[in-house]
């Protein structure tokens, strides 16, 4: 019960049940009795008795302290005439004089039995339900509530059917359960059970003492159907005997450890008192006996247990109170701590295993399939070496959180080590016990940590150890990640061999220019490019919205981000590989919806992409779209960035001048060879492409890539270079709506390049409609998704004739330049040889 005053009522209703005012046995009513209670004439006006924390059902004894004035001249004019009110609850318990909107529509209509005027003024009456009814009308409300009511009949029917008696038997029985679990009520409670018979007054009996709150039992009050509220009340009973089994779990647990904690408590006050008459000789003797006892049970080499046990010897001849003697115990401590040929037992099952990637990552499939591949050689060969995988990416594209998802589906231990700033040796391989403060590498203290010999093991920022005078970290973990050596891995705090060679590491790195070169050569590398735009608004949708919505504390319904919405942060708000930015930017917005939602301000649940300029201000990015071709020597390239892919427009210019060569927009080394490339082409070729040669001397070229604090390097503008300059010195426009990609040679090759998947889903978002590449690149194109290829065509050329063809059209621009080189009057004009 809640409380110790519900606890008391609880104990007088039964009493009083059991007992009539003279003390003598009240007999329980039967079948045949109820009926006729409820054939008894109920008047058509009945003074209403509100009460607190209490539902009165028909045919149970309940004593009630009454204490309201109103309530008070209620009772003692109805104990004077025919002792029948009406008893309803009180929905409102605060209100200290109750109205008629503050009781419930339903109540039972009861008989004093008997009324006690209290030493302290107080009365006490103790009355018995009879049958319910419902108010159909407030006749008067003071000097109390009187109402019109409608009497209403009890419905238990089917009562021979089974499962009508089966669920009349179950009410008992779990009432005789909740009386054996429940210790404060009175054991006659059983005896009064077992009398009856009604299965009307049985429901009602058990409603009234069942541990349920004021509106659930009025609920069950008001419940005409009989076998409907023996249904619900069947319910809360199972729930409170669920309460009650684990309230006595819960204290006989608490009195299980109080009675341990008291007897070790005694007994090791006696091995204290024991140790101070030997001098700690027991105390020691003791350990070792149960370092034996432990070293018994490893499953450990031979080699390694002969050095243990060679070592506990040292310990049995030394003296607790000399200096090497805790170094010693802690390093046999150790050994016998650390899981020597324990392993977890790995799941084979396959499509479990893919179900459980896909679900935790979006994308990075070659990782996927790789992991796949790994469970698949291992169920059929059962001792394969692990591999040591390098996952490359940028940042927050989901390196690290792969590890634990690969731990998941192979349902082994999960560690984590970041070695970021990592800059002593001593951090892999342990220190020399004879140093003062001396531990284990971190490598083995993680082993013992997880115990378990085969964990996925994430070697955290591999790419950002450093070293100085206290030795190369980098170097230390050549035979760590050596799957022909960590098979005898020594640690230099440990000094025998251990096998790592089942540990399934797994290192990340931004760089592979910072890592060691011969440890490069250890590990597979497998690149995990950055999210396309298409990918991170499928990220959003399926796992970075629901996440943010649950830590902000929202509904579903609260907040709804369409398509477009989250397509207007990810191309507007974000520029980045990963996601990380992308989450704190929907993060943004769900707390500007918590925040309407605490205040319950009105706000637009289904946001739209105007919204988020108001609620993330001004565009942090603009993206670049396609212009018209109506200039010549503008032509569209594409370029691959660690955010994804872009378009970028090379213009080229001429003015008349002496020949002099322009390159400007930030471009590197590459970049500027191509354009050379280019322009050499295009001179050694100006005859095929109907160009005066003089041109070159007589007029000045700038060519230039927008924008210009942008630093642009890389082999991919070849090809658009060479289009650009052969546009403007034609004059002949430029295929509209087209872009291209690719590197050329001097005898007019074009050459394969990569980032292939970015650089077609950004001309997609430009509105490109032909995309030129290299025939090389063909294979690139049949690996990406079809629906990203859509409304697209592609040209796949060997050489820039192919290029030009389709590139530049017959027409020539609008207002094409004059490019006629005029001659000096009186010159000569000697032919070439």
């Amino acid at each position: 019960m809640k409380n110790d005053e519900q606890e008391v009522n609880q104990v007088l209703q039964l009493r009083s049940f059991m007992e009539g005012d003279s003390g003598e046995m009240i007999p329980l009513l039967s079948t045949e009795e109820e009926e006729e209670m409820h054939k008894e004439d109920t008047p058509g006006v009945l003074p209403i008795l509100p009460v607190r924390n209490t539902v009165l059902f028909p045919g149970v004894v309940l004593p009630i302290t009454v204490g309201r004035q109103k309530s008070i001249r209620l009772v003692k004019k109805a104990y004077r005439g025919d002792r029948t009110i009406g008893v309803i609850a009180q929905q409102n318990n605060n209100n200290e004089e109750a109205t008629k909107d503050d009781i419930y529509n339903v109540g039972t209509v009861a008989k004093i039995l008997k009324m006690l005027i209290l030493p302290d003024g107080n009365t006490t009456i103790i009355i018995q339900g009879q049958k319910r009814f419902e108010i159909q009308e407030i006749v008067q409300e003071e000097p109390y509530i009187s109402a019109r009511v409608e009497v209403l009949g009890e419905n238990f029917s089917d009562l021979k059917k089974k499962e009508v008696k089966a669920l009349v038997q179950s009410l008992k029985d779990n009432a005789s359960k909740i009386l054996r679990l429940n210790p404060d009520i009175p054991q006659d409670a059983q005896l009064a059970l077992n009398n009856i018979e009604s299965p009307s007054f049985l429901t009602h009996f058990l409603c009234s003492n069942i541990n349920a709150e004021v509106k659930d039992k009025q609920i069950l009050l008001e419940t005409n159907d009989g076998v409907l509220r023996a249904t619900v009340l069947l319910e809360y009973m199972l729930k409170e005997i669920q309460m009650l089994e684990l309230k006595n779990e819960i204290t006989s647990k608490v009195h299980s450890d109080l009675d341990q904690q008291q007897r070790d408590y005694f007994l090791r006050h006696q091995i204290k008192v024991l140790q101070d008459e030997l001098g700690g000789e027991a105390s020691d003797k003791e350990f070792v006996e149960n370092l034996k006892k432990r070293a018994s049970k490893k499953k450990w080499p031979e080699a390694a247990a002969k050095h243990f046990f060679k070592e506990l010897g040292k310990v049995d001849r030394l003296n607790s109170m000399a200096p090497e003697y805790p170094i010693t115990v802690n390093y046999l401590e150790l050994l016998v701590d650390l899981p020597w040929n324990e392993y977890t037992k790995d799941s084979f099952d396959l499509p479990k295993a893919r179900k459980i990637l896909d679900a935790d990552h979006f994308g990075l499939e070659k990782v996927k399939d790789r992991i796949i591949e790994y469970i698949a050689v291992l169920k059929l060969k059962n001792n394969m070496k692990a591999p040591i995988l390098c996952l490359l990416g940028p940042p927050g594209v989901g390196k690290t959180s792969l590890g634990k998802s690969i731990a998941k589906a192979l349902h082994r231990k999960y560690v984590r080590m970041s070695l970021g700033g990592v800059r002593d040796e001593a951090e892999i391989r342990g220190h020399r016990k004879t140093y003062i403060g001396a531990m284990p590498g971190r490598l083995i203290q993680n082993i013992k940590k997880v115990q378990s010999s085969n964990p996925v093991f994430v070697l955290d920022e591999l790419d950002k150890i450093s070293a100085d005078f206290r030795g190369d970290p980098a170097s230390a973990l050549l035979e760590v990640l050596d799957p022909e050596q960590n098979n005898a891995f020594v640690d230099n705090y440990l000094e025998v061999e251990y096998d790592l060679s089942k540990v399934l590491f797994l290192a990340t790195a931004n760089s592979l220019d910072t890592i060691h070169p011969a440890l490069r050569d250890r590990m597979e590398i497998i690149e995990v490019s950055g999210y396309t735009m298409e990918e991170k608004v499928q990220i959003a949708i399926k796992y970075l919205v629901p996440k943010q919505k649950k830590e902000h504390g929202l509904k579903t319904t609260d907040v709804v981000l369409s398509y477009k919405t989250i397509v207007k942060i990810v191309e507007d708000y974000t520029r980045e590989s990963g996601v990380r930015n992308l989450e704190r930017k929907i993060g943004a917005v769900m707390r500007y919806v918590a925040k309407k939602v605490a205040t319950e301000e009105t706000y637009e649940k289904n946001l739209q992409p105007a919204d988020i300029i108001t609620i993330l201000g001004t565009e942090d990015f603009d993206k670049e779209i396609y212009d018209d071709n109506a200039i010549a020597g503008v032509v569209t390239g594409l370029a691959w960035t660690q955010v994804g892919g872009e378009i970028l427009f090379v213009e080229s210019s001429l003015s008349k001048g002496k020949g002099k060569i322009t390159i400007s927009g930030q471009l590197g080394d590459v970049m500027k060879e191509s354009a050379m490339a280019a322009l050499s082409y295009l001179k050694a070729n100006s005859d095929a492409l109907d160009i005066d040669y003089r041109v070159f001397d007589n007029f000045d070229l700038h060519l230039h890539v927008p924008a210009g604090a942008v630093p642009k390097d890389g082999p991919s503008a070849g090809i658009t270079m060479l289009t650009s300059l052969a546009s403007i010195f034609t004059q002949r426009k430029v295929k509209n709506k087209l872009a291209m990609t690719g590197e050329i040679t001097l005898r007019g090759k074009v050459l394969p390049v990569g980032g292939i998947k970015e650089k077609i889903l950004a001309a997609k978002r430009a509105g490109i409609k032909e995309i030129i590449l290299s025939k090389k690149n063909k294979k690139d194109i049949e690996e990406i998704s079809k629906n990203y290829l859509e409304d697209l065509s592609f040209h796949f050329v060997d050489n820039v004739d192919e290029v030009l063809s389709i590139a530049l059209l017959a027409d020539k621009v609008a207002k094409p330049m004059d490019l006629t080189v005029k001659e000096p009057v009186g010159s000569t004009i000697n032919s070439l040889v």
